[in-house]
């Protein structure tokens, strides 16, 4: 039995982190392992699922890159260190954006009564057919995923439950979506 078959029940996060500095592929174990409950904090902090999602992205690749550098200690284990990049991450991304904030010239009042709303009514709706359009052209599975995970907000792990399939298929399934859609559109354009 080779140790990515054991990895999932026998081996702790420290010592499948170590042998992923020898063998790349094995990282993908934890990230399935924590990557939902990584999104969690980062969400928790910047409120922007887009943005948490980058920063978990962003976390991951750091704790990939300085997994050398990681030391168990008495009270720390891979699971907090890596909570507390994503954190530090998440803290970072979001003084980054206050401070951009607070450096913009507030709106003029004047403004607020000419902000778009029910008269972009028809462009949100003409977008919303385009996006049926173009989904249409995608297969099936690969459909249900774009509109579970983007469409109603669903988490890899609820996804993955109700379609029976393992997380990194799920995510192989939104990788080739999103690449079939991107194609579509360049091709429309």
């Amino acid at each position: 039995m080779s140790f990515l078959d054991t990895a999932v029940v026998e081996h702790t996060d420290e010592e499948v982190l170590k042998q992923s500095m020898h063998n790349p592929g094995l990282f993908s174990l934890l990230v399935d392992r924590y990557q939902e409950p990584l999104m969690r904090a980062a969400y928790g902090i910047v409120r922007q699922k887009e943005e948490a999602e980058d920063i978990v992205q962003e976390s991951f690749t750091k704790i990939y890159l300085h997994a050398g550098n990681f030391e168990k200690q008495e009270h720390a284990s891979f699971k907090s260190w890596a909570y507390r990049i994503v954190i530090n991450n998440a803290i970072s991304h979001y003084r980054k954006i206050k401070r951009i904030r607070e450096q913009q010239a507030p709106l003029d009042p004047d403004l607020y009564e000419n902000l778009p709303g029910k008269e972009n009514f028809k462009e949100r709706e003409d977008a919303r057919i385009l996006s049926e359009q173009l989904l249409a052209q995608v297969p099936e599975d690969l459909r249900r995923a774009v509109q579970m995970y983007y469409m109603e907000g669903k988490s890899y792990k609820v996804i993955a439950d109700e379609e029976n399939i393992p997380l990194s298929t799920l995510k192989m399934r939104l990788f080739r979506a999103k690449k079939m859609l991107k194609n579509f559109i360049q091709l429309q354009a």
